[in-house]
Order: C-alpha cells, then structure tokens, then sequence
C-alpha cells in the first residue's frame, strides 16, 4: 500500500486552498514554492510558444477559475497560492509591518490604518482579513460595479498599500520561510467602503492632445494610434509603464508594415506619456525604443498581426 510523501501532504494541503477561492470566484495564480513571486518565467525570457504564442501572458492573465487547469498546475509542484484581484474583483487593503531598520515605535500599516479609520469617522471595516507571513494584515473587499481600482503605494498612509488591478496577493494556506498565511476572518469580502474608494480613486487625467497631423488621418493605423495614445495619457498608477510598452509594441507592428512612421509612433507615445508622468522622460523614451524594436525585430516581413 502507497503512502503518500511530505510534498505530496503540502501539495494536497495548497490545492484544498486554491479550490476554496476558485469557488469564491477568485482567479488564481500558482506562486514559487515557499515564494511569494508568481511560477513561470519572466517576459524578457518569454519563448513565445505554448500559451505565449501571441504574446507573453501576465501573471493576471494567466490566472484562472478553472479547477482542472489549477489541478494540474499544482500536481506539477507544491506551489504557493496567489490570487489576482483586479480579475477577482477584489481591492486589497495591504497592511505592512516595519523593517528593522526602522525605529522602534514607529506605527506599522495596522496603527496606520485604524487611524485613518478614525480620522475619517469610520470603524476598521468587518471583512475577510488574512495574517501575512511577518504578521501584518490583508483586508479584502470587493470593487464597486463597473470599477476598476489599480494597485496603490502608500496613497492612503504610510505602511498602507493596496492591490487591485495589476497586483495579486499570496493567499491564506501559503507560507515562505517567514511563516504561514492564516486567514483571521473567514466572512466573505465586504463591499470596499465608500470613504475608502473616494480616497483611492485616480486624480483626474489632463486629455492629450492629439497633433493635427494625426487627427486628420483616417483608415486602421491612425485609430490604432489614438487608441494606444488615449490608453497611455490615462494609464493608472501601477500600470502606466506596462501600459506604454504593449502601446509600443502594438504599434510596433504597424511600423513594420509600413502603414505607420517610426518617427509618428514615437512623437505621439512620447506625448502621451510625458502629460501622465512620474518618471522622467527619458525613461518613457527608453520603454517606447524597446517596444517597437522588439516588434519590428519579430515582425520583420511587415504581416499585420492582430494587437
């Protein structure tokens, strides 16, 4: 009779977990074992093959619902337990602990946050909360109808981050070598207050202006090129660099085919992003130069491929 080894126990034990927010409707992602940083490889060392065929897959495009996709992944490894939020719905409340460099006393993301609750009025909000592996707190709630909350640093108080669209979380039933996920309240998510989603919803966004070269071009390229320009002008924080190179690279392809300039493609993201930015320009201009080369680099013959 067959006994089954260790890793097969943590395996089982992970895969019980990720069944339970797969049916919660929660997308999930397998992780390192004992990581918190998603399996699989990274873009720059994308084959383009298999699943990537048409373009490398983010960790939040890859994560799923499907439970015989997740059965199979986590029969390969005993990986860990990420779940994408913005696909999931959800918008994170991230408490972090302090470093040790920091001087004692200093209040971690938990004191911060139920100050920020009582400056505001308001109580800590009853929610599904998970104790993260150096003991700070993760507080779930789900994203209003028709929302899309990104990913935030530090814009609600110090030690006080969130995730939404464009970040994950390591789920409950995980650990890394700093010690387990445990969830503290298993109610099902609480809707995000809405003090909570004033606070965090994105300053308004000046519109970019178009050159009138550009906006008197008609046919596919030219509403290509505003679509992936209007795209970057308004990109979230948290997404604006990711937003700028899959800009670069779609029009890209329209370079190689000829029915783009490189020089309109760099004029016009490079506008886009200067009137949204919080880096400096040059930067932009470096991700820009890399996405197109790439496309006109894999699309030599000039075929127009769907963006």
């Amino acid at each position: 009779m067959s006994t089954l080894g260790t890793t097969d126990l943590v395996r089982l034990g992970l895969l019980a977990w990720v069944a339970q927010a797969a049916e919660r409707g929660w997308h999930v992602i397998p992780l390192r074992p004992g990581d918190k940083r998603p399996a699989g490889h990274a873009e720059k060392y994308c084959p383009r093959t298999g699943r990537c065929a048409d373009g490398h897959k983010t960790p939040e495009q890859r994560a799923t619902t499907d439970t015989e996709l997740l059965i199979a992944a986590w029969a390969q490894a005993p990986y860990n337990v990420g779940i994408a939020t913005g696909p999931s719905g959800l918008l994170v409340v991230d408490l972090d602990t302090l470093k040790l460099q920091e001087p004692k006393g200093t209040p971690d993301g938990v004191a911060n946050f139920s100050a920020l609750c009582e400056r505001a009025g308001q109580a800590v909000p009853a929610t599904y909360r998970v104790r993260t592996a150096r003991g700070g707190e993760h507080l779930y709630f789900t994203q209003p109808d028709g929302v899309r909350l990104h990913s935030t640093a530090g814009r609600l108080a110090k030690k006080v981050d969130t995730r939404g669209w464009g970040g994950y979380v390591v789920a409950a039933g995980s650990a890394t070598t700093d010690g387990p996920y445990t969830v503290l309240d298993d109610r099902d998510p609480a809707p995000l207050p809405t003090w909570l989603h004033d606070a965090l919803k994105p300053p308004a966004r000046p519109d970019y202006a178009m050159p009138d070269s550009l906006k008197s071009r008609s046919g596919y390229a030219a509403a290509a090129l505003r679509g992936e320009v209007r795209n970057v002008a308004t990109a979230a924080d948290g997404t604006r660099n990711a937003t700028l190179l899959r800009a670069a690279r779609a029009l890209g392809r329209l370079v190689a085919s000829g029915d783009l300039t490189r020089g309109e493609a760099e004029e016009a993201l490079s506008g886009a992003a200067a009137g949204n930015a919080t880096q400096p320009q040059r930067y932009y201009d470096d991700v820009i130069r890399r996405g197109l080369d790439w496309s006109i680099t894999h699309n030599p013959t000039g075929k127009r491929v769907p963006a």
